[in-house]
Protein backbone atom coordinates (compact mmCIF):
# COMPACT_ATOMS: atom_id res chain seq x y z
CA UNK A 1 0.00 0.00 0.00
CA UNK A 2 2.94 2.54 1.15
CA UNK A 3 4.48 1.38 -2.59
CA UNK A 4 1.27 2.06 -4.57
CA UNK A 5 0.70 5.77 -2.44
CA UNK A 6 4.59 6.67 -3.30
CA UNK A 7 4.08 6.00 -6.85
CA UNK A 8 0.54 8.19 -6.74
CA UNK A 9 2.55 10.83 -5.24
CA UNK A 10 5.39 11.31 -7.37
CA UNK A 11 3.20 10.75 -10.65
CA UNK A 12 1.37 13.94 -9.33
CA UNK A 13 4.11 15.77 -8.29
CA UNK A 14 5.81 15.33 -12.26
CA UNK A 15 2.61 16.66 -13.71
CA UNK A 16 2.11 19.60 -11.79
CA UNK A 17 3.17 22.41 -13.98
CA UNK A 18 6.34 24.28 -13.35
CA UNK A 19 6.27 28.25 -13.61
CA UNK A 20 7.72 29.75 -16.95
CA UNK A 21 10.36 31.75 -14.56
CA UNK A 22 11.29 28.34 -13.13
CA UNK A 23 11.60 26.96 -16.68
CA UNK A 24 13.69 29.66 -17.96
CA UNK A 25 16.03 29.81 -14.61
CA UNK A 26 16.49 26.02 -15.66
CA UNK A 27 17.63 26.95 -19.53
CA UNK A 28 19.58 30.01 -18.80
CA UNK A 29 21.86 28.24 -15.80
CA UNK A 30 22.31 25.42 -18.32
CA UNK A 31 23.66 27.77 -20.99
CA UNK A 32 25.48 29.42 -18.15
CA UNK A 33 27.28 26.15 -17.46
CA UNK A 34 28.29 25.50 -21.08
CA UNK A 35 29.37 28.30 -22.14
CA UNK A 36 31.95 28.13 -18.65
CA UNK A 37 32.70 24.97 -19.24
CA UNK A 38 33.40 25.41 -23.20
CA UNK A 39 35.98 28.44 -21.90
CA UNK A 40 33.56 30.94 -24.18
CA UNK A 41 34.65 33.59 -21.77
CA UNK A 42 34.12 36.43 -23.92
CA UNK A 43 30.51 35.42 -24.23
CA UNK A 44 29.74 35.44 -20.44
CA UNK A 45 28.72 39.40 -20.15
CA UNK A 46 25.44 38.47 -22.66
CA UNK A 47 24.27 36.86 -19.36
CA UNK A 48 25.11 39.74 -17.48
CA UNK A 49 21.87 42.66 -16.23
CA UNK A 50 23.31 45.89 -18.70
CA UNK A 51 22.43 48.18 -15.02
CA UNK A 52 25.25 45.84 -13.47
CA UNK A 53 27.43 45.87 -16.48
CA UNK A 54 27.48 49.72 -16.96
CA UNK A 55 28.41 49.71 -13.02
CA UNK A 56 30.95 47.13 -13.41
CA UNK A 57 32.26 46.78 -17.38
CA UNK A 58 34.31 43.64 -18.21
CA UNK A 59 37.54 44.67 -19.32
CA UNK A 60 39.88 42.88 -21.88
CA UNK A 61 42.16 42.09 -19.32
CA UNK A 62 39.69 39.87 -17.18
CA UNK A 63 38.41 38.08 -20.50
CA UNK A 64 42.53 37.31 -21.31
CA UNK A 65 43.29 36.75 -18.28
CA UNK A 66 40.64 33.80 -18.08
CA UNK A 67 41.86 32.76 -21.12
CA UNK A 68 45.06 31.31 -19.78
CA UNK A 69 42.74 28.99 -18.39
CA UNK A 70 40.46 25.50 -19.46
CA UNK A 71 37.77 24.48 -17.35
CA UNK A 72 38.35 21.15 -15.92
CA UNK A 73 34.92 21.52 -13.94
CA UNK A 74 32.06 23.24 -12.70
CA UNK A 75 29.97 22.46 -9.99
CA UNK A 76 27.39 24.08 -8.06
CA UNK A 77 27.81 23.26 -4.45
CA UNK A 78 24.87 25.61 -2.91
CA UNK A 79 21.80 27.34 -4.17
CA UNK A 80 20.26 30.08 -1.72
CA UNK A 81 17.31 31.62 -2.19
CA UNK A 82 16.12 35.08 -1.72
CA UNK A 83 13.27 35.46 0.83
CA UNK A 84 11.65 37.46 -1.81
CA UNK A 85 11.99 35.09 -4.57
CA UNK A 86 13.51 37.44 -6.74
CA UNK A 87 16.50 35.67 -7.61
CA UNK A 88 19.19 33.33 -5.89
CA UNK A 89 22.66 33.27 -5.59
CA UNK A 90 24.73 30.01 -6.50
CA UNK A 91 27.64 28.85 -4.88
CA UNK A 92 29.82 27.53 -7.69
CA UNK A 93 33.06 25.49 -7.48
CA UNK A 94 35.53 25.95 -10.62
CA UNK A 95 38.33 23.64 -11.36
CA UNK A 96 40.44 25.64 -13.46
CA UNK A 97 43.87 24.31 -15.47
CA UNK A 98 46.38 26.63 -16.45
CA UNK A 99 47.31 26.25 -20.13
CA UNK A 100 51.00 28.06 -19.38
CA UNK A 101 51.77 25.98 -15.82
CA UNK A 102 50.30 23.14 -16.56
CA UNK A 103 48.19 23.33 -13.11
CA UNK A 104 45.35 23.20 -11.55
CA UNK A 105 43.43 25.53 -9.21
CA UNK A 106 40.11 25.58 -7.88
CA UNK A 107 38.74 28.71 -7.18
CA UNK A 108 35.45 29.22 -5.81
CA UNK A 109 32.72 31.71 -7.12
CA UNK A 110 29.41 33.22 -5.84
CA UNK A 111 26.62 33.89 -8.82
CA UNK A 112 23.81 36.03 -8.16
CA UNK A 113 20.71 35.61 -10.60
CA UNK A 114 17.39 37.79 -10.44
CA UNK A 115 14.43 37.93 -12.53
CA UNK A 116 14.08 41.07 -14.62
CA UNK A 117 10.29 41.79 -15.37
CA UNK A 118 10.98 44.12 -17.97
CA UNK A 119 12.67 41.16 -19.77
CA UNK A 120 11.84 38.10 -18.76
CA UNK A 121 14.33 36.76 -18.09
CA UNK A 122 16.97 35.55 -15.49
CA UNK A 123 20.22 37.68 -15.62
CA UNK A 124 23.53 37.62 -13.77
CA UNK A 125 24.28 40.37 -10.81
CA UNK A 126 27.68 39.42 -10.56
CA UNK A 127 31.17 39.31 -12.23
CA UNK A 128 33.15 36.81 -13.96
CA UNK A 129 35.36 34.10 -12.23
CA UNK A 130 38.75 35.41 -11.06
CA UNK A 131 41.29 33.06 -11.59
CA UNK A 132 43.52 34.68 -8.44
CA UNK A 133 41.24 34.17 -5.59
CA UNK A 134 41.40 30.76 -3.78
Amino acid sequence: MRILLSVLVLVLLAGCPQKREDILRDETTQKWEQVVRWNMFDSMANFMHPDWLAEHPVTEFQIQRLQQFKVSQYRVRQVISLPDGSGFDRVVELRLYHVHSARERVIEFVESWRWDEERKRWMLHSGMPDPTLR
